[in-house]
């Protein structure tokens, strides 16, 4: 039992499909260069795309990392929080206060006995 011949691509024409091109012979630019819309990225100027400046690392402090810091209870913490005192981020059903923000509550904090 033999297989079926197939016939190459090249040989039969058909209507409105391109033919198959020969493998190995460059290709020409203008056959190939269609114009970019700008909106598209391939249209971007070349070079380094501009990357932004790095934030500064935030670090954040759990409840009890904030009390021992300032040496107070946790409950202290937390009504600092829910006052607006301190600012804080809530995570689940946990809160977060960023350690700058630590900082700026002890720093105005401070009281002149004089």
């Amino acid at each position: 039992m033999t297989m079926p011949q197939r016939h190459h691509a090249a040989t039969v024409v058909r209507p409105g499909v391109p033919a198959q091109r020969p493998m190995g012979r460059p290709m020409q630019a203008s056959a190939v260069a269609r114009p970019v819309p700008a909106a598209h990225p391939a249209a971007m100027p070349l070079g380094r795309p501009s990357v932004p400046a790095p934030r500064a690392a935030v670090t954040f402090l759990t409840v009890a990392e904030v009390a021992a810091m300032m040496r107070v209870s946790k409950m202290t913490v937390y009504r600092l929080v829910h006052a607006g005192d301190l600012s804080a981020v809530r995570v689940g059903r946990s809160f977060r206060v960023p350690e700058r923000a630590v900082q700026d509550y002890l720093r105005d904090a401070y009281t002149d006995i004089a």
